[in-house]
C-alpha cells in the first residue's frame, strides 16, 4: 500500500518540498489513507482532480487554536486542538468521500467524519497557543514514503490561496 496524507500546513511550504519524517512543518491533519501501489499514478491524478474543488473552496477559512491535549498512547503526543469550524469539518468529509471513491483506505477509521478532531501536533518547541488565529491557506497531498523511503516525506500537490496582486 502507498501511504498518503492530506494536511493543511500552518507553516509556509513549497510545492514538491521534501522533508525528513522527523521534521514536519506544523500542520493540521485532514485525512491519512492508503492506496494500492499498482494504481499510484492514476489514483493520485484522480484524487488530485477530486480534491481540488473542496480544497480551493475551503482556502481562506479563519480557524482558531483551542486548548492543548494529549493524543496517542496514554496522551503522550502533545497537540493543540483546533476549534470546530464548519468549513474545516466539511472539507474533511469531502476529502473522505474523495478518498473512498478512488478505493483508498483510511488509516485511522475511528477518527474520521463525526469523530474527526482537528489538531496541530507540537514539534521541536514549535506550537501554536490557545486562541491563536490560523488561516487555512495551504492544503497539501503528501507522500509518506516517496519511492519507498520511509525516512522522508514529499509534497505531491499544494493548493494555496492566490497571491495578492501588488
Amino acid at each position: 500500500m502507498r501511504n498518503l496524507i492530506l494536511v493543511a500546513f500552518v507553516e509556509a511550504v513549497a510545492d514538491g518540498l521534501v522533508f525528513p519524517r522527523s521534521d514536519w512543518p506544523l500542520h493540521i491533519t485532514l485525512l491519512r489513507f492508503d492506496v494500492e501501489p499498482s494504481d499510484d499514478n492514476d489514483v493520485t491524478a484522480r484524487l488530485t482532480e477530486l480534491v481540488t474543488a473542496p480544497a480551493m473552496g475551503a482556502l481562506g477559512a479563519d480557524l482558531t487554536v483551542g486548548p492543548d491535549a494529549g493524543f496517542g498512547h496514554q496522551g503522550s503526543i502533545p497537540v493543540s486542538l483546533v476549534e470546530h469550524h464548519p468549513i474545516l469539518q466539511g472539507l474533511h468529509e469531502e476529502l473522505f468521500d474523495a478518498v473512498a471513491s478512488v478505493g483508498g483506505r483510511v488509516a485511522t477509521p475511528h477518527y474520521v467524519m463525526e469523530h474527526y478532531r482537528p489538531h496541530i501536533s507540537h514539534h521541536d518547541g514549535k506550537r501554536p497557543k490557545p486562541g491563536d488565529a490560523v488561516v487555512l491557506d495551504q492544503i497539501a497531498l503528501v507522500d509518506m514514503a516517496p519511492e519507498g523511503n520511509h525516512t522522508i516525506r514529499r509534497i505531491l500537490k499544494l493548493w494555496r490561496l492566490p497571491a495578492e496582486p501588488n
